[in-house]
């Protein structure tokens, strides 16, 4: 007899699956609106409160701090709650913090709604990948999850085009203010999306569960599951309450400690040169709109390093899709920092782009594989959460190196050793999880 967990990895890939993801990504896209918002929004709020460059760096600190802290909490609060209640409280707070700051009277309340909306923002996504995991089939669970992360591109370019749009005629609030429309989605959400059947089964509503996995089989055309056995049934619920302190126990340490040494340098490259990036290219010596117009590309060539992690992932598997997408983020890191013509800058910026968010939507699948159930959530979200310290870091070590335009091949040689050290990480301390039956 399958268990409720093998029931769920064996179904055939479906409208229920295609439908969550969908769901999941218009998520994901609102979340990365909401964190582009504010990178548009600057420009204006520096002439119109004269910022000072210290204050403007700690507005994207401090969201950034905000994600850690949310990450963290909310990952684990999903394991004790369910998955469902945290991304839909999530998803209304930080909505709702990125309307507020339309609202705000002065830099200091920006400040304090700019963390709200980052502790929402950190909250959701390990949610986000947990639940779609739980519900992926395990042939596919790799591509669905690479598609859900490639969401984050679409709504950036939604965060630019309202930007630009709106932002010149109406003012910098209303950017703000259409931030907080994703709010009202939570309606359609909480009614259409399922608890995971993982976590129900965990607590132990084993009739619950194989209600919702018989009402997803029948949707499939596949003959409902027997049901669970009370022996089945007494050993999913005898799992303890799962601590943040087993992270770090003999069966999980090697797990956790090449989850977090790999956040911690895709989230510190990948902070330390699109942050800077136009920065960088002004201070190489191109004109502002010049180096946006090359932003504008490596943020196209995004999309399909996406698009060839998801196609690769499930394939050859986890470690060799990572590493190697990590390799030619490092190589092509190398070549970028030591161009010199147009050409030169536009190729090894689009490839190290690829590379980068290619690696961005491997890292989504592999997390939430290495952990059981009643732990999924929790690393996730302290991997994720340890991540964002690199986010801050990063423009820090980055501004400390830069003393002139000729540091810039040392900075991207910086890059360079941490995605190796990322890559060698993955392959050393990196189990293979491809076409593994979550437990």
């Amino acid at each position: 007899m399958s268990t409720i967990t093998e029931r769920l990895g064996n179904l055939p890939l479906g409208k229920f699956h295609w439908r969550l993801l969908l769901i999941m990504c218009l998520g994901w896209a609102f979340d990365a609106m909401d964190t582009g918002i504010i990178s548009f929004v600057l420009p204006k709020l520096i002439a119109a409160w004269k910022l000072s460059p210290a204050q403007v760096g700690f507005i994207g600190s401090v969201g950034l701090v905000g994600m850690a802290i949310g990450a963290m909490l909310g990952g684990t609060i999903a394991d004790y709650i369910g998955r469902k209640k945290v991304f839909a409280a999530t998803l209304v707070l930080y909505s709702l913090g990125t309307g507020a700051c339309g609202l705000s009277w002065n830099y200091e309340s920006l400040i304090f709604f700019r963390f709200l909306v980052g502790f929402g923002l950190g909250g959701q996504l390990p949610v986000a990948i947990t639940l779609m995991s739980e519900y992926s089939p395990t042939n596919y669970r790799g591509r669905m999850i690479v598609l859900l992360e490639s969401a984050w591109a679409f709504g950036w370019l939604a965060a630019s085009i309202i930007s630009y749009l709106l932002i010149p005629k109406y003012g910098w609030e209303v950017a703000f203010y259409i931030g907080a429309i994703p709010a009202l989605y939570v309606f359609y959400l909480w009614r259409t999306v399922p608890e995971s059947a993982m976590f129900l089964m965990k607590k132990g509503k084993m009739e619950e569960a194989h209600a919702l996995v018989s009402d997803i089989e029948r949707q499939l055309g596949v003959t409902p599951g027997q049901k669970p056995s009370l022996a089945e049934s007494q050993s999913a619920a005898s799992a303890p309450a799962f601590s943040v302190l087993q992270l770090f126990n003999a069966k999980y340490l090697k797990r956790t400690a090449c989850l977090w040494i790999l956040w911690f340098c895709i989230v510190f490259s990948y902070y330390g040169i699109f942050l800077w990036l136009p920065t960088l290219l002004v201070k190489a010596g191109h004109d502002m709109v010049k180096s946006f117009e090359f932003v504008l590309w490596m943020t196209v060539a995004q999309i399909p390093g996406y698009f060839a992690a998801a196609a690769l992932v499930d394939k050859i598997g986890r470690k060799a899709t990572m590493s190697s997408f990590l390799l030619g983020c490092a190589f092509t890191a190398y070549m970028f920092g030591n161009a010199t013509s147009v050409s030169e800058i536009y190729l090894w910026g689009c490839l190290m782009s690829f590379f980068n968010l290619g690696a961005w939507g491997i890292l989504y699948t592999y997390t939430p594989e290495l952990y059981p159930t009643e732990a999924r959530s929790t690393g996730v979200g302290w991997a994720a959460g340890f991540g964002r310290i690199g986010g801050i870091a990063a423009p820090m070590v980055v501004a400390g190196m830069l003393t002139g335009p000729d540091k810039i091949p040392l900075v991207f040689m910086m890059f360079t050793a941490v995605l190796v050290i990322a890559a060698l990480d993955m392959l050393i301390l990196g189990d293979e999880t491809k076409q593994k039956v979550l437990n």
